[in-house]
């Protein structure tokens, strides 16, 4: 082998090293961008950021939109309200 083989050898491992280490830093980002902003769900999209990094990227344009995605909001900005608390008898046949 000559030192342009050698060479070579190592570009190339250089290049699967780095793509490697860019294919685990896109799966993991999604789930550490979902713990940072506290979101409830935060397990479930950092498996599904590993899924898309799994299928090539299908399934990720869904985990950083879900990442970044609040669930206590309404599409409008509104906060979303739990369903009201029943009224007592009482107040009912007061008015």
């Amino acid at each position: 082998m000559s030192a342009l083989d050698i060479f070579a050898l190592i570009i190339l491992i250089v290049l699967l090293a780095a793509g490697l280490t860019a294919w685990a830093m896109l799966g993991a980002f999604p789930g550490r961008i979902a713990r940072q902003r506290n979101h409830p769900q935060a397990e479930a999209i950092a498996v599904c950021g590993w899924w898309g990094a799994i299928t090539m990227g299908i399934l990720s344009p869904i985990a950083f939109i879900w990442a970044y995605s609040n669930p206590e909001v309404s599409i409008r900005g509104e906060p979303r309200t739990t369903a009201a608390a029943p009224q007592s008898s009482e107040e009912e046949h007061s008015s």
